[in-house]
């Protein structure tokens, strides 16, 4: 963290002079954008050009519709920001502007590695990503079908709709790619879409609405209808429709609502989903998560709600009404699942109604699922009607399953939750299969058919 010092203004004489601090240099006067595409591409260039920070007003309610890219960075539609320059929509939209198919692919902004952008009251959409700025190698990959930032990024009170990131090498940030550091408040991520298209097998598509690889906060948001997509049968992954994270990552009493990923005959995870690239930590307080699906048909859906695969913290978050579904395949943590190299502190959040299904299949953890040897400490959560559903097939652990991995490392650790009415085939309330979890103070009750399967694995847990 930097510090700042405050220095006195000294006035003396040194060799008979007089020295004075200089005055701050004056901000220009904000720039006023007429409702013009070649305006505000001249607007930007010229602040690109300016000696200091700029700012630009945009006309009020206008839709700037981009049809061709710019001509210099053609993966964009508008120059690449490379100074600190301000946007204020006032209530513009930036658009990409379809005319069926006559308009070149690119989605609508691109921060450069020395730009800082601070966008406001704008909307971005339709924008479509054809290649990843911070990420050119392999070549083919998609990030950012609205924005990518490998700078400084300030978005407030904006709103990124209907954008894409599609690739058939990989693709990430439907709406938002963040390799560089940034902030969203206040702003609306809805309707974007990030799909893999490609045939080979285990690739993926990640973040639907935010991909994020450097450090980044999101406030007072919402993040709702954004996809995750994968070709069919290729074993890949749609993950993060939501939000995926990379790197250290702060949610902070935001809406993450019905999104979806959908991964036929591959891998379907989680709304809000971390990875293992990078040690930061991914944390959550405030909230809601809430309607996500994780649908797999004939694959693996792995956490309806969200998904650790690496250091995340939850607290005070409703996760609720989340499914993971997977036809004739496995269904894992409707509302909360951990991967091998997860760690999670969940407190004070409530997961209540959500499902793990999967008809002809195996369903496991209707509420939270850690199978795999991830380590999870809970504390003062409320597990409640949940329910893991397998039509057919094998359905256990309505509120929590555990098992210790294949190392059988992996560990749960209760303290004074409430587990109660839930549901499933075998342990209604907690589906003990190996491994080490423990009770403290907890309430397991009215669960069905039972509270803990199976008998006597859960020490202090009966019925």
């Amino acid at each position: 963290m930097s510090r700042r010092r405050h220095v006195p203004a000294v006035l003396g004489l040194v060799a008979g002079a007089l020295v004075a601090v200089p005055a701050p240099a004056a901000h220009a006067a904000p720039v006023q954008v007429p409702c013009s595409v070649p305006d505000l591409v001249a607007a930007i260039n010229a602040a690109n050009g300016s000696p200091g920070p700029d700012t630009l007003h945009l006309a009020r309610s206008c839709t700037y519709k981009l049809t061709a890219p710019d001509p210099v960075n053609p993966g964009n539609g508008l120059p690449v920001i490379t100074s600190k320059i301000t946007i204020d929509g006032r209530g513009a939209t930036i658009k990409r502007d379809e005319r069926g198919h006559k308009v070149p692919k690119f989605r609508i902004l691109l921060v450069g590695p020395a730009g800082d952008l601070t966008l406001t009251r704008t909307t971005i959409s339709g924008g479509f990503a054809t290649d990843c700025p911070a990420f050119p190698d392999p070549p083919g990959l998609a990030c950012g079908g609205g924005i990518s930032n490998l700078g400084r990024m300030t978005v407030t009170r904006s709103k990124f709709t209907g954008n894409t990131s599609q690739s058939d090498v990989f693709a990430q940030g439907g709406g938002i790619d963040n390799p560089g550091t940034g902030s969203i408040s206040e702003t609306e991520v809805t309707g974007n879409h990030v799909v893999y298209s490609g045939t080979d097998l285990g690739s993926g598509a990640a973040g639907g609405a935010i991909a994020n690889d450097g450090p980044l906060t999101v406030t007072d948001s919402r993040l709702t209808g954004n996809t995750a997509t994968v070709t069919a049968d290729t074993q890949s992954f749609a993950f993060g429709a939501g939000i995926i994270s990379f790197a250290e990552t702060t949610v902070e009493n935001t809406v993450i609502n019905k999104n979806r990923a959908f991964a036929r005959g591959g891998f379907a995870r989680a709304a809000v989903s971390n990875g293992v690239l990078e040690p930061g930590t991914m944390k959550i307080t405030g909230g809601s998560i809430s309607d996500n699906t994780s649908d797999a048909p004939n694959g693996t859906a792995q956490g309806g709600g969200l998904a650790t695969n690496a250091l995340m913290t939850v607290s005070g978050v409703k996760i609720s009404g989340n499914r993971a579904v997977a036809e004739n395949g496995t269904a894992r943590g409707g509302g909360v699942r951990l991967g091998p190299f997860g760690t999670l502190e969940l407190t004070d959040s409530q997961i209540t109604a959500n499902t793990a299904e999967a008809p002809g299949g195996t369903a496991q953890g209707g509420g939270i699922d850690n199978p795999d040897g991830g380590s999870l400490k809970a504390e003062r959560n409320k597990v409640l009607r949940n329910t893991a559903t397998a039509k057919g097939g094998t359905a256990q652990g309505g509120g929590l399953y555990h098992a210790g991995g294949p190392e059988g490392l992996g560990t749960t650790t209760l303290k004074n939750n409430t587990v109660t009415h839930n549901r499933a085939g075998d342990g209604g309330g907690i589906f003990k299969a190996s491994g080490v979890l423990t009770l403290n103070g907890d309430e397991v009750r009215a669960n069905r058919p039972n509270n803990c399967s199976p008998v006597g694995t859960v020490p202090g847990c009966t019925g």
